[in-house]
């Protein structure tokens, strides 16, 4: 084998002269100088060779220029020619609209040549070129977390299965002739395979963190390029083969389980990219589409759909069993995540996309969406497909209105009959604009599973663009479901989804925008990228035409472009964070501290609740003079009427907090914002530590100097941080490294009411449960429990998925005549519970103030959480479900003692000891009586129910009215 280079870099172009030098550079311009180019020209028609000629010349020895005698038509042909002439130990493979990171051969040659793998692969990183706010995506970089060596395939499945690229790998040119490892020719998908090919015959294979390749992306592009032209069922069926092929290989080699992830893989993103394009097709594609797909599919193992969205195991399964009358609204969910498009069917307490099909096991199985939550999610929270039945020109000429009809879906007869119903139709432009155009509907009615509506709009006559920045306009419905005409009630709105042969023989419409019809002079109905009915200002007539080039040129000129620029960069600037943190310092800091100005805040402005709830409370009674504004993240419904509320991270909360003379908060104000020396800071935390804190956790430990400093300064911030215990001072004040000044021995404000109603329920006996338990529909007579366990996090930090660890089917059954089990999950999770457990089993996730579910609980099942240190307060039965004890606090948290010695109640560890606690509740109360008394006497020894009291007395007496 004649060896001159140490890597060479095969190029392939064809028509993209414009690109192409910038790639060749990105390869000649490499850190690693024994670097060879080929230029492979799949004989273009514009002058790519001619360019690729001009390298060589320029480069001699370093630079070679190939040519096809015709097109190929794929990437196969041009990258194996390359790979015949490459002279190089190694080849990677290049294309000419892509560029190599700087230190890619490098990295890779080091890679192969230390650990001695046939193949090399990198980080791969899909550049958005036309994107305005410079978006890059890794290409699954999980599997580039760190660097490993693989000695088969087999020990990493996710590579087969999800990184197919060629590009992004560096191949010893021996091991590709050894294994005789070229690509298909006359077959698009070539990479898929080829990459399989590799992955199983190379004898080992690393993998390294380093970015080496960037994938140009280009959002807005003309031409479509080979694996975006899904609207050819050609290219499904060159889909297909090659997969076959790939499993052929699989089998061949005995490696199953790799065809069963490959299997996964096809249903979550192959088959997935050409159900999302059906709703766009034609009856003749879908037929088509379907005699392809539905053979392939059928072999799959049922378990395959387990291990897919939902939503995608759906829509595989309706094309399996050919119900295009389903899958085309399901398809419109695969486009539209959030969108609910099925009016669902609830069988045997469970929820099931549709009623069709539960006889066959595996229908009854994949089409089961329970965990989903559409049946308890609130009404104002779903986004309903509302389908477009009618588009009609009432006029001629597009003068006259137009009639828009169409029914929306009306899951599990959720919007009822005996509630009142209005809407109407809302225009607004896509681009920022105050303007919205509103026209009631002419009718709205139940239909059975949908709710079908018309309008009539007149358009030409009532919208009022401006005409040159808000040329595309889209479409909402609003609808009010219940209440009055002022809008008490529930509000949904909805796209209107819509089909092409949906506007066939639709017309444009007139349109006078406000700055004249020379901005544009009328208005075409079109469907975007998501499928959804929109309208779009466009240029017909002489005059109209003539000013939208002027327009264009004026747009077009390189001043204009780079003004553009400008200002997209400053609206991004001034939305950052950074430069939000740098005004704060430098500008905000400087404006007059406002006396009696207090910012109040809970668990980083979600809720309304807590310590900051009370303290807030407490001075509104006292009569005490201040200016109250409350930090509020996504909705701010809930929050009190008698203060000004700011959204977190907005201009006027910086603002607020660089003036205000107290923060109040739980958990901490954004780090990086400094306190002033006039403002106070109280802490009031949100409960005492069990699981290890702040600098006693093993990640900050981990910290890097910088960030450990940083994180000291955000805690130097505290003037006073409330504790209930001296467990808080020799956990929390030691594990936040806090001032010995700091500590404030008044107990927990959000306590004082727990605290009153144990006495209340001392002096009187039998409590009584108030508005609370009616309210929440619990029957008289049933013990009330609540389970309230923390989140988990994965090893990365992130907080899991939340899942109830037992049955609570189960629960109901055995318990539902004695109990009703309250959920409440931590508020970073979500709970969905199956219909079979109404009555019995409640979700309170959503209420933010978990006092009064404390106070109306007869009992409590918790693990981890601090609310045992609240909860103990009231003297009633804990029990603990500490499942994964050992995984959460020996490996991942760590405590500061150990819960099965010191807990104040059974701690059990499976579902059956749970229960059996459960049963046990009553007969095991007096056993833990001493235990209960004595652990809050350890750990809410300041808790004496006038917490907020002394600490308004302590910071805020002098702001009292006389």
């Amino acid at each position: 084998m004649d060896v001159t280079a140490d890597v060479s870099v095969v190029v392939i172009v064809h028509d993209d002269e414009e690109r192409l030098p910038a790639a060749v550079w990105s390869a000649l311009g490499q850190t690693l100088r024994s670097v060879e180019v080929l230029i492979v020209d799949d004989c273009s028609t514009d002058g790519s060779y001619r360019i690729a000629r001009e390298f060589a010349a320029a480069h001699p020895g370093r630079v070679r220029a190939f040519r096809l005698p015709e097109n190929s038509g794929g990437c196969g042909a041009p990258r194996n020619l390359g790979v015949d002439h490459a002279r190089g130990a190694y080849v990677m493979f290049l294309d000419s609209d892509d560029v190599l990171e700087r230190n890619a051969c490098r990295n890779m040659l080091e890679a192969a040549e230390s650990t001695g793998a046939d193949l090399v692969s990198g980080l791969c990183v899909r550049v958005h070129v036309d994107s305005r706010s410079g978006k890059q995506v890794k290409w699954h970089p999980w599997l580039y977390d760190r660097t490993r060596t693989l000695e088969s395939i087999a020990e990493l499945p996710g590579l087969l299965v999800f990184d197919t690229l060629a590009t992004n790998k560096c191949y010893r040119r021996d091991f590709l002739d050894r294994a005789d490892l070229r690509f298909p020719v006359g077959i698009h998908y070539e990479d898929l395979l080829f990459s399989a090919r590799a992955y199983v015959a190379a004898r080992r294979i690393t993998l390294i963190p380093n970015r080496v390749y960037d994938w140009h992306v280009v959002d807005g592009a003309g031409a479509r390029s080979i694996s975006n032209r899904r609207h050819e069922i050609a290219n499904f069926a060159h889909r297909l083969e090659i997969h076959r092929r790939v499993d052929a290989l699989l089998a061949e080699h005995g490696l199953t389980d790799l065809e069963f992830h490959k299997d996964v893989k096809f249903l979550k993103h192959d088959l997935v990219l050409h159900l999302r394009d059906l709703p766009a097709t034609d009856e003749a594609y879908r037929r088509a589409f379907a005699e392809l797909a539905r053979p392939y599919i059928a072999g799959f193992a049922p378990e395959v759909y387990r291990e897919v969205r939902p939503v995608q195991a759906v829509c595989a399964y309706l094309l399996l069993v050919d119900d295009w009358d389903r899958l085309i609204p399901a398809a419109d969910t695969l486009t539209n995540p959030d969108k609910l498009s099925s009016p669902l069917a609830e069988r045997d307490d469970r929820v099931y996309w549709c009623a069709e099909h539960l006889d066959d096991p595996l229908g009854r199985d994949v089409l089961d969406v329970t965990a989903l939550g559409y049946h308890t999610t609130p009404l104002g929270q779903l986004f309903l497909r509302n389908e477009l039945t009618e588009y009609s020109d009432l006029g001629a000429g597009g003068r006259g209105p137009v009639r828009l009809a169409g029914r929306i879906v009306n899951p599990l007869g959720r919007i009822r009959a005996d509630r009142p119903l209005r809407g109407r139709l809302e225009f607004s432009a896509r681009r920022r604009s105050p303007q919205t155009f509103r026209f009631p509907l002419v009718s709205l009615r139940h239909a059975g599973e949908t709710l079908e509506w018309t309008a009539e709009v007149d358009l030409a006559r009532r919208l009022r663009p401006l005409g040159v920045l808000d040329a595309v306009w889209d479409v909402r419905l609003v609808l009010e479901v219940g209440g009055d005409a002022g809008g008490a009630g529930e509000r949904l709105r909805t796209r209107l989804s819509a089909q092409a042969q949906d506007l066939v023989g639709a017309g444009e419409l007139r349109v006078r925008p406000r700055l004249t019809r020379l901005a544009a002079d009328r208005l075409e109905p079109r469907i975007s990228r998501r499928g959804h009915l929109s309208f779009r200002l466009v240029s017909r007539g002489p005059a109209a035409r003539r000013s939208e080039q002027v327009i264009r040129r004026a747009i077009a000129t390189g001043p204009a472009d780079t003004a553009k620029r400008k200002v997209r960069s400053v609206r991004r600037r001034l939305r950052s964070g950074d430069t939000k943190i740098r005004a704060y310092r430098r500008l905000l800091v400087r404006l007059p501290v406002r006396r009696g100005l207090v910012v109040f805040e809970s668990h980083l402005g979600r809720q309304y609740s807590d310590s900051p709830r009370a303290i807030y409370e407490e001075m509104r009674r006292q009569g005490v003079r201040f200016r109250a504004v409350w930090s509020y993240a996504g909705d701010p419904a809930g929050f009190p009427k008698d203060a000004v509320l700011v959204r977190r991270w907005s201009w006027p909360y910086l603002r607020y907090l660089a003036q205000a003379e107290f923060w109040i908060d739980n958990q901490g104000f954004p780090l990086r914002l400094d306190k002033r020396p006039e403002t106070t800071y109280i802490q009031t935390w949100h409960g005492s530590a069990l699981k290890r804190m702040g600098f006693d956790e093993p990640g900050h430990k981990a910290m890097w100097r910088p960030d450990r400093e940083a994180y000291q300064r955000a805690l130097d911030r505290f003037d006073a941080f409330l504790v209930r215990s001296e467990h808080d001072v020799r956990t929390l004040v030691r594990a936040y490294r806090l001032r010995p000044d700091v500590p404030l021995r008044t107990g927990c404000p959000r306590n004082d009411a727990l605290v009153a109603a144990r006495a209340a329920e001392a002096g009187t006996g039998p409590r009584a449960r108030g508005p609370l338990a009616a309210e929440l529909g619990i029957p008289e007579g049933r013990t009330v429990l609540l389970y309230a366990p923390t989140f988990r996090a994965t090893e990365g930090g992130q907080v899991r998925t939340f899942e109830i660890p037992f049955d609570v089917e189960q629960f109901a059954l055995r318990f539902g005549d004695r109990f009703v089990l309250l959920i409440r999950a931590h508020y970073l999770n979500q709970v969905v519970l199956p219909p079979s457990v109404r009555g019995t089993v409640l979700d309170v996730t959503g209420r933010h103030d978990i006092t009064p579910l404390l106070t109306l609980a007869d009992g409590l099942i918790t693990d981890y959480s601090s609310v045992m240190f609240d909860y103990a307060l009231l003297d009633r039965p804990m029990i603990f479900y500490a499942y994964d004890h050992e995984e959460y606090a020996v490996h991942a948290r760590g405590t500061y003692f150990d819960l099965r010695e010191e807990a104040p109640g059974p701690v059990t560890g499976t579902q059956e000891e749970l229960f059996a606690a459960v049963a046990r509740l009553e007969a095991d109360d007096a056993e833990y009586a001493a235990s209960r008394a004595d652990f809050v006497a350890r750990y809410g020894e300041y808790d004496q129910g006038d917490a907020a009291r002394r600490v308004v007395s302590t910071f805020f007496a002098r702001g009292r009215r006389g």
